[in-house]
């Protein structure tokens, strides 16, 4: 990154899938602090917060704590440059069952890191990792059945862009919607320099894939392990994939030209090229793995979209950035960390793992 002056980064959610591999890259950087704020409540950072301290060389910080708690957030951005917030409730299925928490998590959470960001002297920096789903069920983009995926009928439909109206879906995408205005909203009145990034679907290394989160790796794992996988729907819906590490590779961007990118809000996806249907997916599983997947149908859910891909030109514009790694990078990176670490005992894709579904794919 441009500038290595000295810089103290938080990252809460650090000890997860995204917050762990970007720990990696900053980890790398000369001159900055990595400090890591998570509840490591989910199955498996335990995992990649030994994997980070073998990495470490004194320039990281590890803090158990959780965002709903004010004066743990306060502290814990106490003297920090720059701030990435990913610590959220991530399932749909799980807003539905318990919207309070969801809410308290997601909408709350992000504004105690607000709040904290901006009663710091130092005006650190802030990027949010928001969701498509604050576009809802996206019913003015029609769609129509084609071979093994469902495609625009406007042929000149190149993705999502900023500009589509918002339209909050389920408690999931209430939460999230709410929390990135706020983070937005916060650039315009308080001029804290805060970035949003409305993501589709990110798939890499470190992620442990379950039902409700991580498609594609749930979907490798249950290839792997023989289990059945669920999907819901006639499996024609399309999502957009982008490695974790090109998503690192966008936030160094956006945060190296800050003086362009504060206040924006940007769709990050693999766009049109990295676009792949459920079928289209489970059959490159198929066959980077040399096994035939067992499948169980169910009806779609409602307000699922079954089109989704992101128009990511405003963030290639004004930063440069573009996707650089296919899909054989990504499956092959999953299942090497696969391969490396599913003999351990606490491995959430072989212990306790629960058929994958395709009804969110956030």
């Amino acid at each position: 990154m441009k500038g290595n002056k000295a810089r103290t980064v938080l990252i809460t959610g650090g000890a997860g899938f995204i917050g762990s591999n970007l720990a990696e890259r900053l980890l790398e950087t000369p001159g900055t602090k990595v400090r890591i704020f998570d509840n490591q409540s989910r199955a498996g950072v335990a995992r990649n917060v030994a994997w980070l301290k073998s990495k470490a060389q004194g320039n990281l910080e590890i803090i158990e704590g959780d965002v709903r708690n004010t004066d743990s957030v306060r502290a814990a951005v106490q003297d920090v440059t720059e701030i990435y917030h990913f610590a959220a409730q991530v399932a749909v299925t799980t807003s539905v069952d318990d919207p309070g928490s969801d809410f308290q998590v997601n909408a709350v959470g992000t504004f105690n890191v607000l709040e904290a960001a901006r009663q710091s002297s130092l005006k650190p920096f802030v990027l949010y990792t928001s969701t498509n789903k604050v576009y809802g069920a996206l019913e003015s983009v029609p769609v129509v059945a084609d071979g093994t995926r469902y495609q625009a009928k406007d042929e000149l439909f190149r993705g999502v862009n900023e500009f589509q109206c918002l339209d909050f879906h389920s408690p999931y995408g209430c939460s999230k919607g709410t929390a990135d205005q706020y983070v937005r909203d916060y650039a315009r009145i308080y001029d804290l320099p805060t970035v949003v990034f409305r993501m589709s679907c990110i798939a890499g290394p470190r992620q442990f894939g379950n039902e409700d989160q991580g498609w594609v790796a749930h979907f490798l794992y249950s290839a792997l392990t023989g289990k059945r996988i669920t999907i819901y729907g006639d499996g024609l819906q399309v999502r957009d994939v982008l490695h974790v590490h090109d998503l690192v590779d966008a936030m160094v961007k956006v945060r190296e030209q800050i003086a362009t990118t504060r206040g924006q809000v940007f769709n990050v996806g693999g766009g049109p090229q990295r676009s792949f249907s459920v079928m289209e997916m489970l059959h490159a599983i198929e066959e980077t793995t040399g096994k035939a997947v067992r499948l169980d149908h169910r009806a779609v859910r409602p307000g699922d979209q079954p089109l989704y891909i992101s128009d990511t030109s405003k963030l290639e514009l004004l930063t440069g950035w573009a996707p650089r790694r296919e899909l054989s990078t990504i499956l092959s990176d999953i299942r090497e960390f696969w391969r490396e670490g599913h003999q351990h005992a606490d491995s959430p894709q072989l212990v306790g793992a629960r058929t994958s579904a395709l009804g969110e794919v956030a």
